[in-house]
């Protein structure tokens, strides 16, 4: 069992993203005796997730469709689908704003080129 403050210190984020979660549906800690939030393995588990979802540029809604899914099928045949279709949407985006950047660093590259031209070849790092 964990407390709010261990779980936002293990995951390196605030107490108020963990209860921003826990408002949108995305962790169901229970309460102590005293009713603090103490919140079991599965949803350290579930933190995991969403961090890691955060991490790769995922939106709320899209990891909080992807965890609840296991608790509708137990077999965890539906979440993976769904975080499948969702992977391949990210790798797609991110390999365009790759192809972004690399045009955007050509372009740079380019005007830094012109410039030292411009100054009669004095390299300027």
């Amino acid at each position: 069992m964990y407390t709010i403050s261990q779980l936002a210190k293990e995951f390196d984020i605030s107490t108020r993203t963990v209860r921003y979660y826990e408002e949108l549906g995305l962790l169901e800690p229970s309460r102590s005796d005293g009713n603090q939030r103490v919140f079991s393995k599965r949803e350290y588990a579930r933190l995991k997730l969403i961090t890691r979802g955060k991490r790769y540029g995922f939106q709320l809604d899209e990891i909080k469709e992807m965890v609840t899914l296991f608790d509708k099928d137990r077999t965890g045949t539906k979440q993976l689908h769904k975080t499948i279709e969702y992977g391949k949407e990210k790798v797609t985006e991110v390999e365009e704003r790759i192809r972004e950047l690399t045009g955007l660093k050509d372009e740079m590259n380019e005007l830094l080129t012109d410039f030292q031209k411009r100054l009669g070849g004095e390299a300027n790092d």
